[in-house]
């Protein structure tokens, strides 16, 4: 007997209503039934856990002992939980006996989708760029157009199944019975066999290919960005639709420039006399280069904007690029220059 609350066990309130219950236990009981969970041990646990506590809560007598005494109550009258599946379909077999399991007839399927980790240098993703990939993936059979079957023959309707790609059978369940729908083996679920293969994929219907495709990069992306390429993936089965091919973009990093969203971050090195005296110095940007002012008294990690030399997004908005300044020291000076900054450093004694 479990330990947890059987209220919780079967998702219900208190005040449920006893068809509320029948309905979280159905529902519980499809989920783990033992013939859609072969050899799950774990889903077999449950299913006898939800089975305990639907049959202490649907019955007035025992959910009164259940609320006040909690499972002492429940096994002074008698009941200790059910031993077996056989059990517990015997006993609850108004509930079981429509219910059917199994796999369905196999319909067109939709293929599987593709994923492709692209690298891509840094100006190539902050302008675009169109570019070639190649992947290989499952494309329909040219020769049988997918149909699997030699051209000028045709599949035949599976006699096992008759079509349905699935076979049913009944099983009883004590005092119930059961429908369980299965896949059928012969044709595996596609109600037809091809009795005269096609040479080119050996009846499969489908071929590996080897493809090349074009990518269009957008301007402004940025790693982590991903293309959809709409019906480029693996092919579907039975008719249906193929998947389709991610792009995963890896942009590599620049150099020079930091990316910041649509910003860019640029380290410029100044001399001291600049920073104290102000220059005009030209700069590079993402598009070739520009004139940049540094006002005199200009700061070691004082930053300056040129705003519009950043990078585009998808919308047509540029950013902006964000100058970072710092100031060198020389390691070695003339004896001129080291004499006048010593003049200099006693004329600003005091300051």
């Amino acid at each position: 007997m479990g330990e947890r609350d059987y209220y919780e066990v079967l998702g219900v309130s208190k005040d449920a209503t006893p068809e509320d219950m029948k309905k979280a236990y159905r529902k519980l009981a499809l989920k783990y039934h033992p013939d859609k969970n072969p050899g799950n041990k774990e889903a077999e646990d449950k299913f006898k856990e939800i089975s305990n506590a639907y049959e202490v809560l649907s019955d007035p007598e025992k959910k009164q002992a259940y609320d006040q005494r909690g499972m002492d109550g429940v096994h002074d009258m008698g009941f200790q939980g059910f031993t077996s599946n056989d059990d517990i379909f015997s006993h609850f077999s108004d509930i079981f006996g429509d219910i059917s399991f199994g796999s369905r007839e196999t319909g067109p399927e939709h293929g599987d989708d593709l994923k492709y980790a692209l690298t891509v240098p840094f100006m190539e993703a902050v302008f675009g760029i169109e570019k070639q990939i190649q992947i290989q993936h499952t494309e329909n059979c040219a020769t049988c157009l997918g149909s699997g079957a030699k051209p000028g023959t045709n599949p035949i309707t599976c006699p096992d199944c008759g079509g349905r790609g699935f076979v049913s059978q009944s099983r009883a369940r004590g005092f119930g019975t059961f429908n369980i729908t299965a896949q059928c083996k012969r044709c595996g679920g596609k109600g037809r066999i091809v009795t005269t293969p096609c040479t080119n994929c050996a009846g499969k219907g489908l071929v590996k290919a080897l493809r090349t495709i074009s990518v269009k990069i957008p301007p402004g992306s940025d790693t982590g960005t991903v293309l959809r390429l709409a019906g480029l993936g693996e092919a579907g089965t039975n008719g249906g639709s193929p998947g389709d091919l991610y792009v995963a973009l890896q942009v590599q990093l620049h150099p020079n420039f930091e990316r910041k969203g649509r910003d860019v971050i640029y380290q410029l090195p100044i001399k001291y006399t600049q920073a104290v005296l102000g220059a005009e110095v030209k700069v590079p940007t993402l598009k070739g280069s520009a004139k940049l002012k540094i006002p005199r008294g200009t700061q070691s990690n004082q930053t300056f904007r040129l705003r519009g030399q950043g990078i585009p997004d998808a919308n047509g908005q540029v950013g902006d690029e964000f100058v970072k300044v710092t100031i060198t020291v020389p390691r070695s000076l003339t004896p001129k220059e080291e004499e006048l900054l010593k003049e200099l450093n006693s004329l600003s004694q005091g300051n």
